[in-house]
């Protein structure tokens, strides 16, 4: 159950308790139509089912601890195995320290499987943000001229593109795919900075639009009213090189945390301070 459609549930009904029958309803559904799990099955199958997933490094460490992963910039890579994946759900099982080792593979190993299967399974998509509210538009009965008349106001060099995969589930790896971002960058023609919407997508905009900084601002503010905590995946922005074809970390902004608490600053031995 993802708390954006209890919310938007309790907004189209206004009940509390119609809310609360429906999110219940929900999980015995899901749990009636469950597939019986074979674990024999999904060991042997495993390499064709591993994929990978981006999450907060900071926020994360005590679960870090207990699961092969990679860092990247102030994200982890993590890895699941998929159980099953229909065009309504994905049923998966973390891989952790000890299912590896059952599997016999190292984090190495993972990435490389993952690295594959993900692109596979998961297909990136670069969509234009004009073109997502066209369609939410549409749906919700607006005159295709006006809605053409609204995006016409957007001007071109402001214009976002979501990156995420064909289901919107854990979408924000689809960032780990380095083409995407040249091809992108390349019909821009400039370097792009990287927001993270979220777990399931990022949004990408050319390095014109703003400052790194002012884009981060923007960036906490969404992720504190907008975005639960569980599908937070940073506070930073990202800059892509277009012609270094390479993704680093534009911001270093000092709310690391996703909860609105400040990270504590490492702690730095200070010999000198001993020998006082």
């Amino acid at each position: 159950i993802y708390i954006n459609d209890m919310y938007k549930k309790y907004q189209d009904c206004g009940d509390l308790e119609e809310t609360l029958m429906a999110a219940c309803d929900f999980m015995e559904r899901a749990y009636e139509q469950a597939p019986v799990v074979d674990v024999d099955s999904i060991m042997r199958d495993a390499n064709e089912k591993i994929v990978f997933q981006l999450i907060n490094t900071e926020q994360n460490k005590t679960f870090l601890e207990q699961v092969p992963h990679r860092e990247f910039q102030d994200l982890s890579i993590v890895y699941k195995v998929i159980i099953s994946s229909d065009k309504d759900a994905v049923q998966s099982s973390k891989i952790t320290n000890e299912f590896a080792k059952r599997l016999g593979m190292s984090e190495e190993q993972l990435f490389k499987c993952a690295a594959e299967n993900t692109r596979r399974i998961f297909p990136p998509v670069v969509r234009s943000m004009n073109d997502i509210m066209r369609e939410m538009f549409a749906r919700d009965g607006m005159p295709q001229e006006i809605a053409d008349m609204m995006i016409a106001e957007i001007p071109p060099e402001q214009t976002m593109w979501v990156i995420s995969n064909e289901k919107g589930i854990n979408g924000a790896a689809s960032m780990l795919y380095e083409n995407e971002l040249h091809e992108l960058a390349e019909s821009l023609e400039s370097d792009l900075y990287i927001l993270p919407s979220s777990v399931h997508e990022v949004i990408a905009v050319s390095s014109d639009m703003g400052s790194p900084e002012m884009l981060a601002q923007m960036v906490v503010e969404v992720n504190m009213q907008e975005v639960s905590l569980d599908e937070r995946l940073s506070n930073q922005v990202y800059h892509y090189d277009k012609d270094l074809r390479k993704l680093t970390l534009a911001t270093d902004t000092p709310n690391k945390r996703l909860d609105g608490i400040v990270a504590e600053p490492p702690l730095v031995y200070d010999a000198k301070e001993k020998s006082r």
